[in-house]
């Protein structure tokens, strides 16, 4: 697995076998790597936007996890995480590629069976992207702006 965080990062790697214990806050573009398959253990990254990455426990093997700005990213949930959440039953909604403002009147959680986008929380410059495959949550409140390349269809679930 490898994760990439762009911008100013601090990083404590204590803990994950066959890396080194450290604190290092002179990256500029910070690059993890070498991560094991498992059993992983978790690695934050902390930056003035609460960027955090962690790579998933022994039985989420194949994810990482990622919030940036409120938005919780999991790139490649397990099956048994997807039929825990009843994700297959949720309603879908789908999209052309686009821009268009939304505001989340609840928690919403959603998994993309296609598609691609950048998503813009307001007051922010910077993008939080995620594509097929991720199980994506926004906080109750949000207002964001949706920027979609690729035409995207998903389902969703609010709380």
């Amino acid at each position: 697995m490898i994760a990439c965080v762009s911008g100013n990062a601090s990083v404590l790697t204590a803990g994950v076998p066959s890396v080194p214990p450290r604190v290092d806050t002179s990256y500029k573009h910070l690059v993890v790597c070498a991560i094991p398959k498992s059993p992983a253990k978790n690695i934050s990254i902390r930056r003035g936007l609460g960027v955090k990455i962690r790579a998933a426990s022994a039985a989420e093997s194949e994810s990482i996890i990622m919030e940036k700005s409120g938005i919780k990213v999991v790139n490649n949930p397990p099956e048994s995480k997807l039929s825990e959440l009843g994700v297959r039953s949720w309603p879908k909604w789908g999209c052309p590629p686009s821009k268009f403002p939304w505001t989340y009147s609840s928690k919403e959680t959603c998994y993309l069976l296609k598609g691609k986008v950048k998503v813009y929380p307001e007051g922010s410059d910077e993008a939080v992207e995620f594509g097929a495959g991720d199980l994506v949550e926004f906080p109750k409140g949000m207002s964001c702006t949706w920027d979609v390349s690729e035409a995207v269809d998903k389902h969703y679930n609010f709380e």
